[in-house]
């Protein structure tokens, strides 16, 4: 027979987890840097790679100083538990993920986004972008 005391342990777990639910990346990333193929590759010191999302659509732009802010890319995501599904509406360059959703195990560490997965073409993916405040 369950004691109130046993009870509160497995409901209070719970309860935690789902009060820690993360359900919008709501907010502004710049690109930090990631792993692909296990190859890493840092972040670019001539320009930015940008991340705007709201509840549920995200735009990426391209931002190089003195020069104009390009958007390369739009779509819709949805956050599942840990992974976070993206569907690419608009890319400026020709894309083989365009309309295709693709899952990413995300994690949010501080003001890190991290984004862990595979593309359709087999690349292996570990991305890292820092929250920023406008």
């Amino acid at each position: 027979m369950l004691t109130l005391r046993k009870i509160v342990l497995l409901i209070c777990p719970l309860a935690l987890l789902s009060a820690s639910a993360v359900h919008s990346l709501e907010g502004t990333y710049i690109y930090a840097g990631g792993v692909y193929n296990n190859k890493v590759e840092s972040a670019s010191k001539e320009y930015k790679l940008q991340r705007r999302y709201n509840d549920e659509e995200y735009e990426a732009t391209f931002i190089e100083p003195g020069q104009d802010t390009i958007v390369y890319e739009q779509g819709k995501y949805n956050l599942q538990d840990t992974t976070c599904f993206e569907t690419q509406t608009y890319s400026r360059e020709p894309s083989k993920t365009l309309n295709i959703t693709v899952p990413y195990v995300y994690s949010i560490s501080h003001d890190t986004l991290t984004f862990t997965g595979k593309l359709p073409n087999g690349t292996t993916v570990r991305e890292y972008w820092k929250k920023v405040k406008l």
